[in-house]
């Protein structure tokens, strides 16, 4: 808290109270009346509202975010060599004054779009690039003054006014200016502008500090070309979306076709698998069957009934009557086309179908 004012607030009053006091008695006694006048009063009142002036007028209180010089005819170059820091201070009164200083962060923007930028109208700083295009660059520099090198800065620039305008601003552009003159068109926007923006950002830092200044940040905002270059560049952009989208294209087609022939591919397999599955399973059969002949063959040498009794397992089973040999060799009891004719044809009922098996006298 900056006590100052009130002490010297203090002071005036016991000044103008010790005013009072005299004009009171010399009134008092204009009127005959008999009234002394204090020493002791006199005296605490002068010495106490001369004492607070002077002490009011000798504490400096310096805020958080500000460095203080100390102005003085009595040192070297006009200033202390030692800044002052946050907090309350003595300074001789009436001989040596206070410069205060702003230690936060500020930022001075250079733009072309009006109303952006610290100065009205376009600002934007125009520089060449090594190859002849005409640019125009919009900036921002965030920076604040070093505490410790404030004594430095006071000595060059004597105000925050005249530092802003005399060394941020013109040192600013002139840096941008040499520095993009290094650099192809191309390169400015295109993969170099962040080198670029590092490039400017280290050299500036020197340039700050030689001044007593923090460099916190530098930014390249924008970019902008002549109306004629700025056409090409939108001409070869237009021309890069259009090769990109071929590309993709042309990606998407072989995708497709690995995709056809790898279903192609996958439905030629199946066909061989499922001819492969076929003829296994033919040349199975094929074993099974020739291995049931050849049992069969087997148990016809040791049976030879078996063939007849095979046949009459595979009979219809719709098959009404079967007509059996007796015996002899007459190889049939009855047949049955002429037991048919023999018998009257009213009397003939629609008989259900038979089968005249010939057989061995001999079953097994």
């Amino acid at each position: 808290m900056n006590i100052s004012p009130i002490l010297t607030i203090a002071g005036w009053a016991l000044l103008i109270g010790l005013g009072l006091y005299i004009f009171s008695v010399i009134s008092l006694r204009s009127q005959r009346r008999e009234m002394k006048i204090s020493v002791v009063i006199v005296v605490l009142l002068l010495i106490g509202g001369l004492g607070l002036n002077l002490l009011g007028s000798g504490l400096v209180f310096v805020d958080q975010f500000e460095a203080g010089v100390v102005v003085s005819p009595l040192s070297a170059g006009g200033v202390r060599p030692d800044p002052l820091g946050p907090g309350i201070h003595f300074v001789i009164p009436f001989i040596e004054t206070v410069d205060r200083f702003s230690v936060a962060k500020q930022e001075y923007t250079m733009s072309g779009t009006t109303g952006e930028g610290a100065v009205q109208g376009n600002d934007a700083v125009e520089a060449r690039t090594s190859d002849g295009q005409q640019v125009y660059v919009d900036a921002t520099v965030r920076y604040s003054v070093d505490p410790n090198l404030v004594v430095t800065l006071r000595r060059q620039w004597q105000s925050q006014d005249r530092y802003i305008g005399g060394f941020v601003r013109p040192t600013t552009r002139n840096v941008i200016y040499n520095t993009t003159a290094r650099y192809k068109v191309e390169d400015v926007y295109g993969a170099k502008r962040s080198e670029l923006q590092q490039v400017i950002n280290d050299q500036l830092v020197i340039e700050f500090k030689n001044q007593g200044l923090l460099l916190d940040a530098f930014q390249l905002r924008n970019i902008t070309f002549s109306p004629e270059y700025a056409q090409s560049i939108e001409q070869k952009q237009i021309a890069q979306q259009q090769s990109e989208q071929a590309k993709l294209l042309v990606a998407k087609s072989l995708q497709e076709a690995d995709q056809l022939r790898a279903r192609v591919q996958g439905e030629a397999d199946a066909v061989v698998l499922r001819a492969n599955g076929d003829a296994t399973a033919a040349v199975t059969k094929a074993k099974g069957d020739a291995e049931a002949l050849r049992l069969i063959a087997d148990a016809l040498k040791t049976n030879p009934d078996l063939l007849t009794y095979t046949y009459i397992q595979k009979l219809a089973p719709n098959v009404g009557m079967i007509l059996l040999p007796a015996g002899g060799n007459n190889p049939f009891i009855l047949d049955l086309n002429q037991l048919q004719q023999q018998l009257p044809k009213t009397a003939v009922p629609t008989p259900a179908p038979t089968a005249t098996v010939p057989i061995s006298p001999t079953l097994p």
